[in-house]
């Protein structure tokens, strides 16, 4: 009898609190996986850019400013304030990325409830999102963010035109000026398309033109925001100007002209995004075959032109990026929009039944293929039964289970990174880092910055470029006012972005300490230049 009337009490107090256990059911959902993730193996390049970043703005060293940046402040300043709050650490720099992803489940959540979709439906979808979305990554990535952030405005648009409230349309540019400043793409090419459906929208229903008004507010809020850390940081604007937008597009033009088009990198390899929009242009179709009286099924129309245009510009942006896939969270999205449509336009058991298949199937596929073999950071071929605890390293990174893709052996790693950092902290010289490590500065306490925010052959303007005697002058000009005297080189084949700075390569003094590391004394150079 008391275990019956326990089951009962339990089943009571389930049933009256169903809502929170979902949302806490999303949220645990959403940490975990990320967590899962960020804490398996590191690809060095991309892993540690924005711990680096972020530890940059806790020290008072800002982009645009102090280091030459081609992707976005805004992932580096939410970087510093969990780092500020929450301290230099693994733990809290997973965080930032967690809380990332909760924020999108939690957002879905709510959109499918609010289109009327079931709320066990609701809750399937959004931990389908969760699990594809920000877990790719683990750690906090500029192109996650910007994807993420832009795939929020979407639903932010959606849900204004169908719910016709101001909430919706306030934030709705404060998440599109958030993704562009994490990235420029995709939002850049969906604030065009924003636009166009918004005109269509006020177009077909001139009442609805008091929308603009909390539009208005919400970019002049994010105007002032952005412009209050610009003149607290001191950053010049033309700065700004010159690296996130000129220098990007310099080099954009050249990037899209060298992509070959072609049946496998713009079909094959999104097929299932493909046909998680399938649902949606059959039910577009069949709003479109009848007379549309109702206004209803006018802003049904222009959600779907909205939702299909969207995920096409999305895998558009993504194709250009020449990156590993990161989108997949929008199959998911799809189909959940398009059972939220279904009920109302076409009612199909079958159907229904296929597109929960689709979704239970592609999650499972691609949370093996990036979750557990960490595909978008390039760690596919490691054996991760090799991984090292990352505290060895330094306190810092604990709970990192370090395995990287360019070492086959992690403990060889670990040490050589070890000796390098030992090297650094005993060296009492000025000196910045140059490497794909960029943990050193955080974990060596070292407070000297070199003046870019990653080193590649997209973010470093080659000698070609019609910026690169602006990139030029800048990087030295940072080195002269922190007094370096020395670089170290970590990663050898980093020395090519020095070979671009001082053409006079006999005042460079190298000295080869290991097979990773180099130290180059540049004060002869730096005194020929000034």
């Amino acid at each position: 009898m008391q275990q019956k009337k326990l089951i009962l009490v339990l089943n009571k107090f389930i049933k009256k609190n169903i809502r929170k256990i979902y949302l806490l059911i999303i949220i645990l959902n959403s940490i975990i996986f990320t967590y899962f993730s960020g804490l398996r193996g590191a690809y060095p390049i991309d892993s540690f850019l924005i711990f680096n970043s972020g530890y940059n703005i806790l020290n008072g060293f800002y982009p645009f400013k102090d280091y030459w940046s081609i992707t976005g402040p805004f992932v580096d300043y939410l970087q510093f304030i969990f780092f500020y709050f929450f301290g230099v650490n693994w733990i809290s720099y997973i965080l930032h990325s967690a809380t990332i992803n909760t924020l999108l489940a939690l957002i879905s959540y709510h959109f499918f409830n609010q289109l009327g979709l079931k709320l066990i439906y609701s809750v399937f979808f959004s931990l389908s999102i969760s699990i594809l979305a920000y877990p790719s990554a683990g750690t906090p990535f500029m192109d996650h963010h910007a994807a993420i952030l832009s795939l929020i405005s979407v639903i932010f648009l959606i849900l204004g035109i169908k719910k016709k409230k101001n909430l919706y349309w306030f934030f709705l540019p404060i998440f599109i000026g958030s993704s562009f400043f994490s990235k420029q793409i995709p939002v850049a090419y969906l604030g065009v398309y924003f636009i166009f459906i918004i005109v269509i929208y006020l177009f077909k229903d001139s009442k609805q033109t008091h929308y603009l008004k909390s539009v208005f507010f919400g970019i002049i809020i994010y105007i002032i925001l952005c412009y209050f850390l610009i003149i607290l940081n001191n950053i010049p604007i033309q700065n700004i100007i010159e690296q996130y937008l000129y220098y990007p597009v310099s080099i954009g033009n050249d990037r899209v002209q060298s992509i070959e088009f072609n049946f496998n990198n713009v079909f094959f390899q999104f097929k299932f995004i493909y046909i998680s929009l399938i649902p949606i242009i059959i039910i577009l179709f069949n709003i479109l075959k009848k007379p549309i009286n109702s206004l209803d099924e006018k802003e049904d129309v222009l959600i779907l032109f909205l939702v299909i245009g969207s995920v096409l510009i999305f895998l558009y942006s993504q194709i250009i990026t020449k990156n590993q896939i990161l989108i997949f969270f929008l199959i998911p999205f799809c189909l959940g929009l398009s059972l939220t449509f279904l009920k109302n336009h076409i009612k199909n058991k079958l159907i229904i039944n296929l597109i929960l298949v689709i979704m239970i199937f592609t999650t499972l596929k691609y949370h093996h293929r990036f979750n557990v073999e960490r595909k978008f950071m390039e760690l596919s071929n490691v054996n991760f039964d090799l991984a090292e605890d990352s505290f060895e390293l330094d306190y810092k990174l604990k709970g990192l289970k370090w395995i990287s893709p360019g070492f086959a052996d992690p403990k060889q790693e670990l040490s050589l990174l070890k000796n390098i950092k030992n090297q650094i902290i005993s060296d009492d010289s000025k000196k910045i880092i140059i490497t794909d490590y960029q943990i050193f500065p955080a974990i060596t306490n070292i407070k000297s910055f070199a003046p870019n925010k990653w080193f590649d052959i997209l973010s470093v303007p080659n000698k070609k470029n019609k910026y690169f005697l602006n990139y030029k002058n800048f990087f030295i000009k940072k080195l002269e006012q922190q007094n370096i005297e020395k670089i170290y080189i970590v990663g050898n084949e980093k020395l090519i972005f020095l070979m671009f700075i001082f053409e006079n390569k006999n005042c460079l003094e190298l000295t080869e300490i290991n097979e990773l590391l180099t130290i180059i004394n540049v004060k002869n150079c730096l005194k020929n230049l000034s």
